[in-house]
């Protein structure tokens, strides 16, 4: 997932998305105690999307208190 996709959702999306990405983190760890992904990158991407989603909420958060 592009920043720029990340930064078209609303926030609920983002919430959403980040619930949904966290949920898979945890399968792909599992699965991959249990017996070696194909891709074992795909937990590091799975990390660094769940940084983006963060950030960006996070992001959101403090400009909705600046306007405030």
């Amino acid at each position: 997932m592009k920043a720029v996709e990340i930064k078209e959702l609303t926030i609920q999306e983002l919430r959403d998305r980040l619930v949904s990405e966290q949920e898979m983190l945890t399968k792909l760890k599992l699965n991959h105690s249990v017996s070696p992904l194909d891709n074992p990158l795909k937990i590091r991407y799975a990390r660094k999307d769940i940084a983006r989603l963060k950030t960006e909420l996070r992001k959101r958060e403090i400009n909705q208190e600046n306007a405030k």
